[in-house]
């Protein structure tokens, strides 16, 4: 066997560094358990060395999450994930490990760390991508688009997707940007479009409120949090995406479609949102929202197939490398 058979996720219970690993398993076709770490302590959140340095000591191998046998690959994402992912190279060197992200440590116990380009990090063991990875294949949209349930597949074209965030490091959502925004929506289902609307757990409170009240109307589908989440079918059925720009995954998520990307930029930003907008901008329709609604539709982005391949080939030259040295 060249490919992996077994593959542990290690997660921070966030789910927008969940999701792209999930994708990525998926599209390897590997059976993966999904091994949540705890929390942090505060001395733990220094960087290398200086935990080591305080006389933290590291996890430690054979309990839970990291109890074995282990797995032919280890793919991580989130900081509180580094110190697991580097725990489980200690016992396991045998174990392929994948780190997305920038780990911000050389000591992170990855073969490979999968990067956008924003995160400017580069050398043999770096694949840069322009999105992350996710779970909305070609194959699983069309799948969606045949199936949607039926209050999005009776919603008036253009059917458009409307991805709301919220608050974060970088961005905050202020009672100026809650007016602009839930007015905006509110402007955009008056037209007669059929909206397909989604919230964030860090959407705000108030911004929630105001969305939910222009969501009032009979072409507004907006999502109540309860049953399955319908976002591959908004992008199914999306014939233009309306996103908040807090958020760089729903963001790569939304150039899944294929459709032009309408963007709502929320107070605040940083140098690494400005360089992933660069980059998506030379492969997707972006435009500014409010704004007109229009641009040519694109090859859809999906950067889960390359990661996909890479980790199988770069696992398969491990293992014959190791079968050659007895």
């Amino acid at each position: 066997m060249t490919a992996p058979r077994t593959a542990w996720i290690l997660s921070d219970g966030k789910q927008g560094h969940l999701s792209p690993m999930i994708g990525v398993a998926e599209r390897l076709g590997v059976p993966y358990e999904i091994r949540t770490v705890p929390p942090m302590r505060r001395r733990e959140r220094l960087p290398p060395p200086f935990p080591a340095l305080l006389g933290i000591r590291p996890p430690k191998a054979g309990v839970p999450p990291l109890d074995p046998p282990y797995p032919d690959l280890c793919i991580a994402s989130g900081r509180r994930t580094v110190r697991y992912l580097r725990a489980v190279k200690a016992a396991s060197p045998d174990t392929f490990c994948v780190y997305f992200m920038d780990p911000r440590s050389a000591r992170a116990g990855a073969d490979l760390v999968v990067a956008q380009h924003h995160d400017g990090l580069t050398g043999e063991r770096v694949l840069q991508i322009r999105t992350a990875p996710h779970r909305f294949s070609a194959e699983r949209l069309e799948r969606a688009r045949q199936t949607a349930r039926a209050e999005l597949a009776a919603l008036p074209r253009p059917r458009i997707a409307v991805l709301v965030g919220g608050n974060s490091r970088h961005h905050r959502f202020t009672q100026s940007d809650i007016e602009t925004l839930s007015s905006a929506i509110g402007d955009l289902a008056g037209t007669g479009a059929g909206l397909m609307v989604t919230l964030s757990r860090r959407t705000p409170r108030p911004l929630a409120r105001a969305i939910e009240a222009v969501a009032r109307v009979d072409n507004v589908y907006l999502w109540d949090s309860s049953g399955v989440n319908p976002i591959v079918e908004y992008l199914a059925l999306a014939e233009a995406v309306v996103v908040t720009g807090d958020s760089i995954s729903m963001m790569g998520e939304a150039a899944a479609t294929g459709r032009p990307i309408h963007i709502f930029q929320p107070w605040g930003g940083h140098r690494k949102f400005d360089r992933f907008l660069q980059a998506l901008r030379e492969v997707a329709t972006i435009r500014p929202f409010p704004g007109p609604l229009g641009g040519n539709d694109y090859p859809p982005v999906d950067a889960t197939p390359f990661v996909a391949e890479e980790i199988r080939r770069r696992y398969a030259r491990r293992l014959a490398a190791r079968q050659e040295r007895g």
